[in-house]
């Protein structure tokens, strides 16, 4: 198994050739300059304590009126600004207070939450490729080198390995330009969620006060 310092040098010997794969080499699975939260929790942006059982409790219309809308809400192609009339029209028709508020966040959460960790394990699967790629340049490098200080040298192997550098190299490259965007991405999602919050909280109806 390769320790975290063996990681570490592979991907510093690429420095200044390559990208770095990573700010902080302390977690090679971590190729992301944002900090790594590995789980969300909903009582952090919501301010009441959820049931947890509540949905299941719902009638069957209010329940799929609840799932329909939570499932928009989690669409990132779907701007909270035009969902706004959506969430303003299922507040009225349900009457939705806080609680009823309550259980459609935590319906969106579950499914951004569940979209946000399945991201986060893609991209430590690709932090772990990433390393694997530079321990192989790094590798093939060094094999260069030795077949050139030969005596005689071995062009023929030192050009073969050239061309595979060159190759690998283009490919780490290729792979770390797309790594802002999905760093960002679970940072992206949380953010969401937080607005998703803000909203259904503004738009919640106020219970009339008996009398």
């Amino acid at each position: 198994m390769r320790t975290i310092a063996t990681m570490a040098v592979a991907l510093c010997a690429l420095a200044g050739t390559l990208p770095a794969a990573a700010a902080d080499f302390s977690d090679p699975t971590w190729p992301c300059i944002q900090r790594k939260v590995d789980r969300l929790s909903p009582g952090l942006m919501w301010p009441e304590p959820i049931d947890p059982e509540g949905l299941a409790a719902l009638d069957p219309d209010t329940r799929s009126a609840v799932t329909d809308l939570a499932a928009r809400l989690a669409l990132r192609r779907l701007s909270l600004e035009d969902l706004g009339p959506r969430v303003a029209d299922f507040a009225a028709a349900q009457a939705a207070g806080p609680d009823l508020m309550g259980l459609l966040f935590q319906a969106s959460f579950d499914r951004l939450a569940a979209q946000r960790r399945t991201i986060m394990k893609g991209i430590q699967s690709y932090a772990l490729k990433q390393t694997a790629l530079a321990e192989r340049i790094d590798a093939a490098r060094a094999e260069m080198d030795a077949a050139m200080e030969a005596d005689p040298p071995d062009y023929d192997r030192a050009d073969s390995l050239e061309e595979q550098i060159a190759w690998d190299e283009r490919i780490y490259t290729d792979r770390q330009k797309s790594l802002t965007y999905v760093c960002e991405t679970p940072v992206l999602l949380e953010k969401r969620l937080y607005a998703i919050a803000q909203m259904l909280q503004a738009a919640a109806v106020t219970p009339t006060p008996s009398r």
